[in-house]
């Protein structure tokens, strides 16, 4: 059941970059990077709600079950 992190399509709708976001919630760009790339094989559950938090956004909507 392959998992797909919609980071990049969010930033992208809301016209917020990556080393934007990074800023925000204080994550290495590099992990920013990381998780809006197609190569995402794990992360850190605090990572995401970083950075759900700082997007104002449910899990739900960060995370698809393909």
């Amino acid at each position: 059941m392959p998992i797909k992190i919609k980071l990049k399509e969010i930033l992208k709708a809301r016209g917020i970059s990556q080393r934007e976001l990074a800023r925000l919630t204080g994550l290495r760009p590099n992990t920013i990077s990381h998780l809006c790339s197609d190569q995402v094989d794990r992360v850190y559950l605090s990572t995401l709600e970083k950075v759900c938090k700082v997007l104002d956004i449910d899990i739900q909507e960060l995370i698809e079950v393909e």
